[in-house]
């Protein structure tokens, strides 16, 4: 399993989308835009969703982007814990081993605050 700091970085990808789709990203972020805005749900409320979908369904680009989301919107490490463990329930077997990447993201993303990380 290559680490964080190893891969390209997640704002890249997107980047060349908006070069070559120009349009699609366009409305693609629009949409984003407009349902994570606060609504009926916080927009803390609606990271902890997608961080609980993004190991769901397995995407470690969406892992690294929504934990990261999540702990800058403020979520505590145990809200995101529990959002991890929603996304392990919905998710299965497979969802149970991506987990794993997302704790390893967030304890990177706790290192330097005083709540303590995830022990394993």
């Amino acid at each position: 399993m290559m680490a964080y700091s190893e891969k390209e970085p997640i704002k890249s990808k997107p980047n060349r989308l908006l070069r070559k789709l120009p349009e699609v990203a366009q409305r693609f972020n629009q949409m984003h835009g407009t349902i994570m805005s606060s609504g009926a749900l916080s927009e803390k409320t609606k990271e902890l969703i997608a961080v609980g979908i993004s190991v769901a369904i397995r995407c470690q680009p969406c892992i690294q982007n929504h934990v990261s989301a999540a702990v800058k919107m403020g979520n505590s490490q145990a809200e995101i814990l529990e959002a991890i463990s929603v996304g392990i329930l919905m998710g299965g077997g497979p969802a149970y081993a991506y987990a794993s990447e997302a704790i390893e993201l967030l304890n990177s993303l706790f290192v330097d605050k005083k709540e303590e990380s995830y022990k394993e």
